[in-house]
């Protein structure tokens, strides 16, 4: 996958379709609630049962493929998060590209719910170039359940991308691709074997330190986790030193929502050196509001002053997905 090229007028005239026929954005959410919950289910193209592994593969259109993986929790009110980065994807795309901050970035959208009681706990698309990710977003099913018990199946997500993604930037070049995590709850204690097993089709037997997980997805990935203040969460120390120990600086806390695209360019213009924060807050003010940039800039100028190392641990059993291999 990652053929084509964006095209900002496409996007729009397809938005306006929708609008004029009066087609919901989200329209498959739309379908799923409409349906009896017991017959809610993934689009085929987002379930992760059974998916070998989703590509991001390099291109005669796109030879320095970049992946970006967004996945989001879509329980309760973190639901209108991937709405408002749909509106804004052809602003997220014209950063990454026109700003030069990644020649050909493709993105990979999906969701995350909570495994222990919703019926669609893990949706993860594919990675794109052009106006299919926006559809791939649009698609996604925004159940709106959730456990009310302070986690959500992060974990799971975060397995799904260590042991089902290929990428050419790091089977060729050694490069790191970026995940952003965004959601408002801790993960659960364990992964459990179980879940594993019904949500993806691995025959995993036994359960998995959720830490292991990340330290592995370190190996391939710039892991972060995006806590916008759209819940009682936000201010909650527990949820914050629990993604810290994970993380470290790569816990991220963003008080304006509607910035979320904004952070994720800025994120990665810093990470790839090719803006510093100052440049990164003029290129975001030109394309959007002051009050987004300020937003952006205290959450990145935050984080980095008051985050502490992640700790050293042992490392543990590698868990050897398809891009384990040597590098060409």
């Amino acid at each position: 996958m990652g053929h084509g090229k964006w095209d900002d007028d496409a996007y729009a005239a397809a938005k306006t379709f929708r609008a004029a026929k009066g087609i919901a954005d989200f329209g498959y959410t739309s379908a799923m609630k409409a349906a009896p919950a017991d017959q809610w289910k993934a689009d085929p193209s987002l379930d992760p049962l059974g998916v070998a592994a989703r590509e991001c593969r390099d291109s005669a259109d796109h030879a320095d493929s970049t992946p970006i993986a967004v996945l989001f929790d879509v329980t309760g009110s973190m639901g209108r998060v991937p709405q408002i980065m749909q509106r804004k994807l052809g602003r997220l795309h014209g950063l990454l590209q026109r700003k030069g901050y990644l020649a050909d970035p493709q993105l990979m959208f999906g969701g995350i719910g909570d495994a222990d009681s919703d019926r669609v706990p893990l949706q993860v698309g594919q990675f794109e170039s052009d106006n299919r990710m926006d559809e791939q977003l649009r698609t996604i099913f925004l159940e709106g359940g959730g456990g009310g018990q302070k986690s959500e199946s992060y974990e799971l997500a975060a397995y799904f991308v260590a042991r089902h993604v290929v990428t050419d930037a790091w089977r060729k070049r050694g490069r790191k691709g970026y995940l952003f995590l965004i959601g408002d709850e801790m993960n659960k204690p364990r992964l459990a074997a179980r879940h594993i097993r019904r949500v993806i089709g691995d025959d995993v037997r036994q359960d998995i330190s959720p830490a292991s997980v990340y330290r592995e997805l370190a190996r391939k990935w710039h892991v972060y986790f995006v806590l916008p203040k759209q819940s009682s969460y936000y201010d909650d120390p527990e949820v914050a030193e629990h993604w810290r120990e994970l993380l470290g600086q790569h816990f991220l806390k963003l008080e304006d929502p509607g910035a979320v695209c904004e952070l994720i360019a800025a994120t990665i213009g810093l990470e790839e050196r090719a803006v510093d924060l100052d440049q990164a807050m003029v290129d975001l003010a030109e394309v959007g509001s002051a009050a987004e940039s300020r937003a952006v800039g205290r959450a990145l100028v935050q984080v980095g002053a008051r985050a502490r190392a992640v700790p050293a641990a042992t490392a543990p059993p590698r868990l050897d997905g398809p891009d384990d291999v040597a590098l060409n």
